[in-house]
């Protein structure tokens, strides 16, 4: 016989749930390197940046970016494109 908690463990979609709700945690806050390399910006910029934004999190002498903030306040400096389209006339 198998027990409840053994039949629980092996319920897929009871483990995909958690699988994908832990995925969505961990990218929803970055500590500094994982943002460095994300973003491509050196240490201090991206705590500029990430202090600007109010994306900082602290505990226990860690830091966390939460990244919906970030990459929102990231948005402020997208510049559409400069590049004319193939079907305005020159």
């Amino acid at each position: 016989m198998i027990s409840e908690e053994t039949r629980a463990y092996y319920d897929l979609k009871k483990r995909n749930d958690v699988r994908e709700s832990a995925k969505r945690i961990r990218r929803q806050f970055l500590r500094y390197k994982d943002a460095e390399i994300i973003y491509s910006l050196q240490h201090k910029k991206i705590l500029e940046l990430a202090s600007a934004a109010g994306a900082i999190y602290r505990m226990d002498g860690t830091v966390l970016i939460n990244r919906d903030i970030f990459e929102e306040y990231l948005e402020r400096f997208h510049e559409p494109s400069t590049l004319k389209s193939e079907e305005e006339p020159v």
